[in-house]
């Protein structure tokens, strides 16, 4: 794994998000939460949720992912939008969210496609390791 480091006290993911809402406007985000051990990363759960305002920071995330009742080392973010722009309906999230799941139990590395962040907000990325 690597990380970045935070600055001016916000995290990767607030510039992240910011980001996204400023380029896009609304959209539906499709989040899987992992647990990494050593060289081992494993979805564990995963959501969805629309993003209307670029207002969500780290700290409001981590709130909702405490929700999920489970212990968690990082969380990578999908943006997703409808046809027409904006956010997706809830059977496309739905939808959207089984077929990224599906594609995840293929390949880890397609957390790299998302927006991949650890505990603190800090930008990951999932590096391709030989097995020994």
């Amino acid at each position: 794994m690597s990380i970045s480091e935070t600055n001016g006290g916000r995290t990767d993911f607030d510039r992240w998000i910011a980001t996204a809402f400023a380029e896009t406007g609304a959209f539906t985000a499709l989040a899987v939460l992992v647990e990494i051990a050593g060289i081992k990363v494993t979805p564990i759960c995963s959501t969805y949720f629309n993003v209307i305002g670029g207002e969500v920071d780290w700290g409001e995330m981590t709130v909702l992912f405490a929700g999920a009742g489970r212990e968690w080392d990082g969380a990578s973010f999908f943006p997703v939008t409808g046809p027409d722009g904006g956010p997706l309906d809830n059977p496309n999230a739905r939808l959207k969210l089984r077929e990224l799941e599906a594609r995840l139990d293929d390949d880890r590395l397609v957390l790299n496609e998302g927006n991949f962040f650890d505990t603190w907000g800090r930008r990951l990325q999932v590096e391709e390791v030989e097995p020994q």
